[in-house]
């Protein structure tokens, strides 16, 4: 469970630029987007191995 921590607090100084555009929107959004999706799998992943 620390990796939307580490996703959302932890890289955020390192990402936190306008000038890398993605997709026309700047890079700071599409990182929070990306991490935004990545923790429903990262809990997912530690619910699956918690059962075994």
């Amino acid at each position: 469970m620390l990796v939307p921590y580490v996703l959302y607090l932890g890289v955020l100084p390192l990402v936190n630029r306008v000038t890398p555009v993605v997709l026309g929107l700047p890079f700071l959004f599409v990182w929070l987007f990306g991490a935004t999706l990545l923790t429903p799998v990262a809990v997912w992943l530690t619910r699956r191995g918690d059962r075994r």
